[in-house]
């Protein structure tokens, strides 16, 4: 905090602030802004770490020959995700695959750049070639897939709302022997805490973290988007050719989402747990996928909630 002397609201004009700009400390995921913080009566002029919020828009370049004509296919907009910039090719690709848009890293060959209006690269447009015979357009088209808006940063996978239609497409999570002791849940919270750099700076930044059953972290990722956090990491072992996650526990920051779920049973990740509240359709959707549900992982003590048979 700055040792500006305290004045009342008045004193200081409108745009007197600094402009929110690029921090620092991350200059990809944070910004600095200009503050007028209050306590009690009198206020202070300093500045404040805030999340950057950006929109993404992932595109896809169908695998297909051009045109009899030779003209090549034009790119075609996927979605739009307001995400914190960082790990665009593995929020990309973990977009995609929880999407059911594709089912293997080999489906699309390449990610680029995309070009704005001006024909310039920018680093908010991600491109996804695809492999021979992949057209992603075709296969949204089939699937009634009608994402034509942007995605909020706080929403997941919306359209398919309801337990049944999910588990129809996906089959339960098989108790194969993966399980995990208490005290390794326990130790799970501060492992992603001591990850989440710019939520430290900020304090407005979701965390998730993957880790093997001895409680080892294996990938942690932050965005303003829990449900982006968690498709960074699906696409972080996506492209690294480790999916499907059958031994591994997914932690996340803040509450468990039925979105959250349908990800995790997506990638067949066996164990989720939460340091808040998980929703009542988060559970209907563990219980019939197969998925161990933990919820209020603080300290040491949880609640499971469906499949505890996992937890030793």
């Amino acid at each position: 905090m700055s040792n500006a002397t305290s004045h009342a609201p008045h004193d200081t004009p409108n745009g007197a602030l600094s402009g929110a700009v690029r921090s620092v400390a991350n200059p990809l995921a944070q910004v600095t802004s200009g503050v007028i913080r209050w306590r009690g009566a009198t206020s202070d002029e300093t500045s404040d770490e805030l999340v950057a919020e950006e929109p993404l828009e992932i595109r896809a370049l169908s695998g297909e020959p051009d045109g009899a004509d030779g003209a090549a296919h034009a790119p075609e907009t996927v979605a739009v995700i307001m995400r914190t910039p960082g790990h665009d090719d593995e929020l990309a690709m973990g977009f995609l695959l929880s999407e059911g848009l594709i089912m293997r890293a080999d489906e699309i060959v390449a990610l680029q750049p995309g070009l704005d209006d001006d024909g310039l690269p920018s680093p908010n447009i991600i491109q996804a070639r695809c492999a021979a015979g992949v057209d992603l357009g075709q296969r949204m088209r089939a699937a009634g897939y009608s994402r034509q808006f942007a995605v909020n940063s706080s929403c997941g996978v919306c359209g398919k709302n309801t337990v049944e239609a999910a588990c129809a497409l996906l089959p339960p999570v098989a108790l194969d022997g993966f399980s995990v002791a208490p005290a390794t849940l326990y130790c799970l919270p501060d492992q992603l805490l001591a990850e989440q750099r710019v939520f430290g700076a900020t304090g407005g930044l979701h965390g998730a973290a993957l880790f093997d059953g001895a409680g080892r972290l294996i990938a942690a990722r932050e965005d303003i988007g829990r449900h982006n956090a968690v498709d960074k990491l699906v696409g972080h072992a996506l492209l690294a050719r480790e999916t499907p996650l059958h031994a591994r526990t997914l932690l996340v920051s803040g509450r468990l989402s039925y979105e959250i779920t349908l990800k995790a049973l997506v990638a067949r990740i066996p164990i989720i747990a939460a340091v808040s509240a998980p929703s009542s359709l988060a559970i209907d959707l563990a219980r019939s996928g197969g998925i161990t549900l933990v919820g209020f992982l603080r300290g040491e003590s949880c609640n499971v909630y469906t499949w505890p048979e996992r937890i030793r």
